[in-house]
């Protein structure tokens, strides 16, 4: 028993080591995406958005400003990780370049790709947001993720909040999942 006790403790020590070295082992420049790059995701993943969302693009006439993540990757081996790059929209112009990451530990073993759209619907709350300096959901604001019904229109859905996310999946909208301790910054581009 001691010595299966010992062999676990080693297998998790290894899965530790590995899953450190990769996440710092890549340069930072060899994964970041070019400014246009960015761009032409966010235009994809908005496309998707409005597709996939019943009403999504009279809604998104309602916001004051948009923040896109095209491609969030998350991966983990025990310790878990997430990355992605994106930009903010206002008025459909890209004004700034931002970063969203997050870490987490527990059981987890793969990695999952998916896309984020948070939508600013006050005034106060995207300049709380343009002003920070380093921005953590559930922290330096709340952000509500939103669920509704097949079929429904997102303009019927009685949102209060001012600051609203949509989590997409390889496979359309995803549900239960939650963007709180995520942290976005903005980055050059």
């Amino acid at each position: 028993m001691k010595s299966a006790i010992q062999s676990f403790k080693a297998f998790t020590l290894l899965i530790i080591i590995l899953t450190l070295s990769l996440c710092f082992s890549v340069p930072q420049e060899a994964n970041s995406a070019s400014a246009k790059e960015i761009d032409i995701r966010v235009d994809d993943a908005l496309k998707r958005f409005k597709k996939e969302v019943g009403g999504g693009g009279e809604f998104l006439k309602k916001a004051e400003a948009v923040l896109t993540f095209p491609r969030v990757i998350k991966a983990g081996a025990i310790i878990g990780g997430e990355y992605g790059e994106g930009a903010l929209r206002i008025k459909g112009k890209t004004k700034q370049y931002y970063s969203t990451a997050s870490a987490s530990l527990g059981f987890q073993l793969g990695a999952q790709s998916k896309s984020l759209v948070l939508v600013f619907l006050s005034k106060k709350a995207l300049s709380d947001f343009r002003n920070s300096n380093g921005w953590k959901a559930g922290v330096d604001g709340s952000v509500a993720v939103i669920k509704w019904g097949a079929g429904e229109d997102i303009n019927t859905v009685d949102i209060k909040d001012p600051i609203v996310g949509f989590v997409f999946g390889n496979k359309g909208l995803m549900y239960n999942l939650t963007i709180e301790g995520s942290k976005f910054s903005k980055i050059d581009r």
